[in-house]
């Protein structure tokens, strides 16, 4: 009786896996996907930096509420940086235009 009811365990065991399998995307693997904003928003002393920096601003402005959850850990605190997002973003205007920082050019 025991070994019955561990075997239907088993089986439902290895039924749900099956079924979890089924349900992943392809290729088992959960991707995402990373929001830039446009090259285009970038101002003029951005735009000659190599593309890695370039990407950081890009994903700075578009992750705005995401980045500024996140302390710096460069010692700009000393500049009034509460956050990594004010390495990149001096403010934001009521229209909703950026004033980049140039403090993450490096």
């Amino acid at each position: 009786m025991i070994i019955v009811r561990s075997a239907r365990c088993v089986l439902l065991v290895l039924g749900l896996l099956a079924g979890l399998a089924a349900c992943s995307g392809p290729g088992g693997a959960a991707q995402s996907e990373i929001t830039l904003a446009p090259e285009s928003v970038l101002p003029d002393f951005v735009r000659g930096a190599p593309p890695r920096v370039r990407e950081a601003y890009r994903f700075a402005v578009a992750n705005r509420e995401y980045l500024g959850q996140f302390p710096c850990y460069c010692g700009c605190g000393s500049v009034g940086h509460k956050n990594n997002l004010d390495c990149y973003v001096k403010t934001v205007r009521a229209d909703g235009s950026v004033e980049f920082e140039d403090h993450a050019l490096g």
